[in-house]
């Protein structure tokens, strides 16, 4: 999720605010404590697709971490699109709503959760691709983390496989669940392809299973494409014909290279992709 580098506008209590307004102070459990929940939709050219998916998903990440929704997706849905006029019709925005506590000791006070709208300009990434290395970091187990929301305190993890995947020269990593298979990379959902089938991790409660991700899915399987959920080593991955990511903020952007091996954007990928802007401006 790109900076904060041209316009931005925040919904706090009641009101649009400009650029990046402080909301939390040092006795803040969110700061404190990291009770912080998070989505991520996109808009451009006048279109935000799945985003009443993405503000449920805020609904659902906010009750996972015990706290206190007071919105409703559909509300949120319209302050999202209240905060894209605030734009020009040609910008390319990152829509963040988020769910945090105030108050509360290790556990949050779900009667202190405060709700915030951020809407800032990120361009789309081109779809140039990306190389990816295996990271030593693994994703956690549901017992030991709460995966199955969108939560801030899931990231730093991510953030130790960006960072020594930069190390070793590349842009991204792929992360491993407990026991050694394929989760997703550190940023992005993680789709191969093999003698024409698309194969992506089979979601085992590691890694979330992605709004854009199952879109493409399903618009795949429309299309005719086999399209198979199941569980992927990373030899698999080093063997295959294509890989691409599935992700929010970029939407499908292939993979050009894995530890040693190169890859070339494939026509899966090139289908997916072209699948998915039909979609959004249907």
């Amino acid at each position: 999720m790109g900076g904060t580098t041209g316009q931005a506008w925040s919904w706090v209590q009641g009101e649009w605010l400009e650029g990046n307004p402080p909301i939390v102070g040092p006795l803040s459990h969110a700061l404190w404590l990291s009770s912080v929940v998070f989505d991520g939709a996109r808009a451009f050219q006048g279109v935000a697709p799945d985003l009443g998916l993405h503000c449920e998903r805020a609904i659902r990440s906010a009750l996972v971490m015990g706290l206190a929704p007071m919105v409703t997706a559909g509300e949120i849905e319209e302050l999202c699109w209240d905060g894209i006029r605030r734009f020009g019709p040609d910008a390319e925005l990152y829509i963040r709503p988020m769910f945090f506590a105030e108050e509360g000791f290790v556990s949050p006070d779900p009667a202190t959760t405060r709700f915030v709208l951020s809407i800032y300009e990120d361009p789309m990434p081109k779809p140039t691709g990306f190389a990816a290395c295996l990271s030593s970091r693994r994703r956690p187990i549901p017992s030991m983390a709460p995966t199955e929301a969108k939560a801030a305190c899931l990231y730093p993890n991510a953030g130790l496989a960006l960072t020594e995947a930069r190390k070793r020269g590349f842009q991204n990593a792929i992360m491993l669940d407990a026991i050694g298979n394929v989760a997703e990379f550190a940023t992005a959902n993680l789709f191969i392809a093999k003698d024409g089938v698309v194969r992506t991790p089979v979601p085992n409660g590691c890694f979330l299973n992605g709004i854009t991700r199952q879109r493409i899915i399903a618009l795949l399987r429309a299309d005719g494409v086999t399209v198979e959920e199941v569980t992927l080593t990373p030899a698999d991955v080093l063997n295959a014909d294509e890989v691409f990511s599935t992700g929010n903020h970029a939407k499908c952007v292939p993979v050009t290279k894995v530890e040693d091996r190169v890859f070339a954007p494939g026509p899966l990928f090139a289908r997916a992709r072209a699948l998915y802007w039909e979609y959004a401006f249907r």
